[in-house]
């Protein structure tokens, strides 16, 4: 089964220094490594397939909950990884072994060994410094910065004065590529800026495309594509938005802007005609992209971003739909597009019916300013109900968690009884009694049965002791999930996107007994969180275990950020039956009844 992740941020194109003695090799390194391998391929114009291989076996290294040095080191074989195969296989154990691989090695040698640095400056990928080497010479940033003073790179196709004076910039300084960042807060973003662009005279649609629109936990850029006649000068009333602090490349057909906040933004103008084959282009992802193109090689069909050909007879290009009906295909929502499935389920009909923000009937994690919330216990009752919820939990911080003022047994005695209280006069809305308990460093809970005893449900959740070995991370985990009142492992990597990597474990064991107890998993839809991933929660449905989409709310305003969690589960495969909030009150107290202290060994 797959134990994999999505990556936390875009990888890094410069390689750490390798390894030497003692020094471990953990798994970034071996991503670098691959990452580095398949830039020097692309940049030799190598086969994509072969080029998307090390990609992917590099995301798939740096989500990972084990070490692969540690695993190998053991005598252990690696477990079947997602995109991993035998060959592949074999260079993780050659890097791990001697801190690089021969291939890498063979590929510097037959490039100027500047060429790879020259990838770590923004704005530069294989493709583009294949550009400066083979048309301009440049070879180190040294060179760059000359040329670019000198005015030669602006006049290279798809560079210009604005690039030109950009990548000047990122030398001279030494900025590396952009961080992803959460996408609750790329996505005002790009609101604004689609707003602004069908206010245009003469734009017919402006709909975001990229990783935005698939909803991926985190953004690298945003892509609009915009529906116009070219009559339309788009992109001239498009520079002068407000959010804009440098333009980098504009034309009639595109404009590449930075916004203020450091994030660049793409802006494709097309025709009517057109429109739904570039959207699914331009939408990708790229491995999706390549899956229906093979589809439409099959058929004896060519597919780019202006429509599907046989010959030079254009057979759909105005929508999606037709687009993929032309591939013999339903229309396959943009969450699903990665290349993980997808295409052979809509083949066979087996596309998921996935979850909707309607279906979610409640919120099993919320926080009052009992403790670290912001808002009281009927404002946030009516929050949630505003937000088209029937049922809350409240599950304010235990004791131990000083920091978010965590209550004490006699604190949360006194929260139960005004719980009930409150439900006696609330219409339409029910409040259920929890506590967000803190797992202690030795798997103990951080409040005695007596009192966990008397809540609807218990959270647990890691918030110290994050540098655990993994098998001391996992063992932590397994006897909390064993305790009898335990009911929802609450973000269980404890990632915080940019900030904090996930923990140290093993998170296909701790699924597999999460299906054993009857525990369900947290998919927390906090924006720095969005913990569990996509690729964990289609794991856990696979094993049977349910998923738990919360807000994680500390204001009533954060019950919006349940639109977030729904869209990482939509990317899970998740279907309405998989997530237990979808329940009814009714439904959901009968799961918990049978959920029983009896089923545990705690």
């Amino acid at each position: 089964m797959k134990h994999t992740v999505v990556p936390l941020q875009a990888p890094s194109a410069v390689l750490p220094p390798l390894p030497s003695g003692s020094q471990v090799i953990d798994n970034d390194h071996i991503a670098a490594v691959f990452d580095e391998v398949a830039d020097l391929l692309d940049i030799e114009d190598a086969n994509p397939f072969r080029i998307r291989a090390y990609r992917n076996a590099a995301r798939t290294l740096r989500a990972l909950t084990f070490d692969v040095a540690k695993t190998l080191s053991r005598g252990e074989a690696l477990p079947k990884l997602t995109g991993i195969g035998v060959d592949l296989a074999g260079k993780i154990n050659e890097i791990v072994t001697t801190g690089d691989c021969s291939l890498r090695q063979r590929l510097r040698s037959t490039l100027p060994p500047g060429l790879v640095g020259l990838l770590s400056i923004a704005g530069l990928g294989p493709r583009r410094v294949k550009n400066l080497y083979h048309d301009l010479g440049i070879e180190t940033a040294q060179q760059l910065c000359l040329a670019a003073q000198q005015g030669r790179i602006r006049h290279l196709p798809g560079f210009g004065e604005r690039m030109e004076a950009r990548l000047l910039s990122a030398a001279q300084k030494g900025i590396g590529k952009d961080r992803r960042l959460p996408l609750a807060l790329v996505e005002p973003m790009a609101r604004r800026l689609t707003e602004y662009l069908q206010q245009i005279p003469g734009v017919e649609q402006a709909t975001t495309a990229g990783s935005l629109r698939r909803m991926r936990d985190t953004v690298g850029d945003i892509d609009i594509l915009v529906v116009a006649a070219p009559s339309v000068d788009v992109t001239t009333q498009f520079i002068s938005h407000p959010d804009i602090s440098t333009v980098l490349v504009k034309g009639h057909a595109r404009a590449s802007v930075m916004l203020n906040s450091g994030m660049q933004v793409d802006v494709r103008i097309v025709e009517p005609a057109v429109y739904g084959a570039a959207l699914v282009y331009f939408t990708g992802s790229k491995a999706h992209n390549i899956a229906i193109r093979q589809r439409a090689q099959k058929l004896g069909l060519k597919l780019n971003e202006y429509g599907v050909f046989r010959a030079k007879n254009r057979l759909a290009s105005t929508t999606e739909v037709s687009v993929y009906q032309a591939l013999g295909l339903p229309w396959i929502t943009p969450e699903l597009r990665e290349d993980r499935g997808e295409v052979a389920a809509a083949l066979a009909g087996h596309l998921p019916g996935l979850i909707e923000l309607t279906d979610l009937k409640g919120d099993l994690h919320a926080h009052t300013h009992a403790s670290d919330g912001g808002n009281s216990l009927e404002e946030m009752a009516l929050a949630a109900q505003g937000a088209g919820l029937e049922y809350l939990a409240i599950t304010d911080h235990s004791q131990s968690l000083r920091v978010a003022h965590g209550l004490g047994v006699e604190q949360l005695l006194k929260q139960i009884d005004q719980i009930d209280a409150l439900n006696s006069r609330l219409q339409g809305m029910t409040l259920l009694k929890g506590i967000e308990v803190d797992i202690l460093e030795d798997g103990n809970l951080d409040l005695p049965d007596d009192i966990l005893g008397r809540l609807d449900l218990v959270v647990g959740a890691v918030h110290s002791h994050f540098g655990l070995t993994l098998r001391q991370q996992t063992q932590r985990l397994l006897r909390a999930m064993d305790h009898r009142y335990f009911t929802i492992l609450a973000h269980p990597l404890c990632r915080l996107i940019n900030e904090r990597d996930p923990l140290n474990l093993d998170l296909p064991a701790i699924i597999k007994a999460a299906a054993q107890r009857g525990c369900c998993l947290e998919l927390n839809a906090q924006p720095p969180r969005m913990d569990l991933f996509d690729l964990q929660c289609q794991y856990a449905k696979d094993e049977g275990v349910l998923i738990s989409v919360n807000s994680d709310a500390h204001r009533t305003a954060d019950f919006a950020n349940l639109r977030y969690g729904v869209a990482q589960a939509r990317r899970g495969w998740l279907e309405k039956h998989n997530v237990i909030n979808t329940r009814s009150l009714t439904e959901l107290k009968a799961w918990l009844v049978i959920k029983s202290p009896t089923t545990f060994r705690g």
